[in-house]
């Protein structure tokens, strides 16, 4: 005796609209759950391990970095059309405020992937000229990128950073 035959012929779970329901519900719950299966085991990691930390000293360290900030002007020259896996070149230029060019100790190009953290890589900028620093950068995949151009002086790290499209033609 099969387990449709053991339901009495009047039982509601002998409707096949009861029965729709029900499998409804079920399937709804099984792609819930492996929607949360999938957050949990493919996260991008886009978070900071410290956080809460780093957020409690947001306005104290934004205060002092201003105090201390040397107000230059920098400006990135990043190619409008930039294709994937070609190689392009990305320009920063460093002045200060009467418009002398600025050698920093370090220039550094990252390039942040906001939907896949595995894929972000950063480039260290050589000085092409005074206040002219230049890298040879290509972008492994189709799609937005957020690109951060970072001028360190000392102990201080100062930004500039830019969202980009890369496209495949």
């Amino acid at each position: 005796m099969t387990l449709i035959e053991r339901i009495p012929h009047n039982s509601a779970f002998r409707s096949p609209w009861v029965l729709g329901w029900i499998g409804l519900v079920v399937t709804v719950l099984g792609v819930n759950i492996t929607m949360v299966y999938l957050a949990f085991t493919t996260s991008p990691g886009l978070v900071n391990v410290d956080y809460y930390e780093r957020g409690q000293h947001y306005e104290q360290t934004l205060l002092s970095r201003k105090a201390r900030a040397p107000q230059w002007i920098i400006e990135a020259d990043i190619p409008a059309a930039l294709m994937v896996d070609k190689p392009e070149w990305i320009r920063v230029f460093l002045v200060d405020q009467a418009g002398q060019p600025v050698d920093p100790d370090a220039v550094t190009l990252y390039a942040y992937r906001p939907s896949d953290a595995g894929r972000d890589f950063s480039v260290a900028m050589t000085r092409e000229d005074r206040g002219r620093y230049v890298a040879k950068a290509s972008f492994p995949l189709v799609g937005v990128w957020d690109t951060l151009i970072a001028v360190n002086s000392g102990e201080d790290e100062y930004s500039i950073g830019e969202r980009v499209s890369v496209s495949r033609y």
